[in-house]
């Protein structure tokens, strides 16, 4: 009886504590592991009847403080900090696929292995989104920087195979010429070299058609001139029933300090007055007109509005929400 009571006791205060599970549980079960992975591939939105996808080729690790120019280190590194960032900043690099309904268009293409391992994944989400890199029709290239041009190429054959590609001809002039090759510095050969083997396979095969300055290309999507960043540097400005998107390409590189302060200017700027001219009257226009922006470098998916805030501007994301 004795016994009987004193087992009873202790199961109840197993239970009122919580021990019973080791008398129940002879092996306890471990915590999953932590996955440490997260995967955006690809976003979409409709821009009146054309399908807009917002491809992500990787985020970047970058020294900003010491890449943006007309600042200082220390000025970056505390409007980083207002926006709880720090350096090294992990980049996006983004590129947009527009379906017309006649003509699928990839503009910008992605680092493939021109910038480091954590790009190259633009090709994958491309397929990951429903798509063939077979089936792109033409490829727009805002310019000719590695982070751009790389994914033209898979390995030594041509990624989209059955695509025209189409960029200004200042920079194909600039970047495809060994003679400017062979007179840049050291540490700037690299940028032609990616240049030279991304585009010229597609020049080779008669599947390069470069413009010159603003240009209808199909219709609904027409590049506009943004020289500055590079010389043949474009945007291009996509219309469907009254919508508009423009993508900047490298007008944006770093958002919670270039907003704010548009006249900063990046090391990689060919002509960096004219960069920061050019930024300042695309940002003043996207805020008067509130149409869409896409850029190359904001955090992916890249696309959203601009709105006049104080002596700069600020960014607004789009909301999330998936197509019906």
């Amino acid at each position: 009886m004795k016994v009987s009571r004193l087992l009873r006791a202790t199961t109840l205060a197993l239970l009122t504590t919580g021990a019973a599970g080791l008398l129940f549980s002879p092996v306890a079960e471990a915590a999953a592991p932590m996955a440490k992975t997260s995967a955006p591939g690809f976003y979409r939105v409709m821009l009146g009847d054309f399908e807009v996808t917002a491809l992500s080729d990787g985020t970047v690790a970058l020294p900003v403080e010491k890449l943006l120019t007309r600042t200082t280190p220390a000025k970056v590194e505390k409007i980083l900090a207002r926006a709880y960032l720090k350096t090294p900043l992990d980049t996006s690099v983004n590129g947009y696929l527009i379906n017309t309904g006649e003509k699928l268009v990839l503009i910008d293409t992605g680092a493939a292995s021109l910038f480091g391992p954590t790009l190259g994944k633009l090709l994958a989400n491309l397929k990951a989104s429903g798509y063939q890199p077979e089936q792109v029709d033409e490829v727009y290239i805002t310019h000719m920087h590695p982070d751009h041009v790389g994914g033209l190429m898979a390995g030594d054959k041509l990624a989209f195979p059955n695509a025209v590609v189409r960029a200004d001809k200042h920079d194909a002039d600039f970047w495809l010429s060994q003679e400017n090759m062979d007179k840049a510095p050291k540490e700037a050969k690299g940028f032609f070299q990616g240049a030279m083997a991304s585009l010229n396979p597609y020049v080779q095969a008669g599947k390069f058609k470069p413009f010159e300055g603003d240009t209808d290309l199909v219709s609904g999507i027409k590049s506009i001139a943004t020289p500055g960043h590079t010389a043949g540097h474009s945007v291009y400005m996509v219309e469907s029933k009254g919508q508009k998107l423009v993508i900047w390409g490298d007008l944006m590189h770093v958002a919670a300090v270039q907003f704010a302060h548009p006249s900063v200017t990046i090391q990689f700027d060919t002509d960096s007055k004219q960069a920061a001219k050019q930024r300042v009257k695309a940002y003043a226009d996207a805020a008067r007109h509130g149409y869409l922006v896409a850029g190359a470098h904001l955090s992916f998916p890249g696309l959203g509005h601009v709105r006049k805030q104080g002596g700069g501007y600020a960014w607004l994301p789009v909301n999330y929400a998936p197509l019906p």
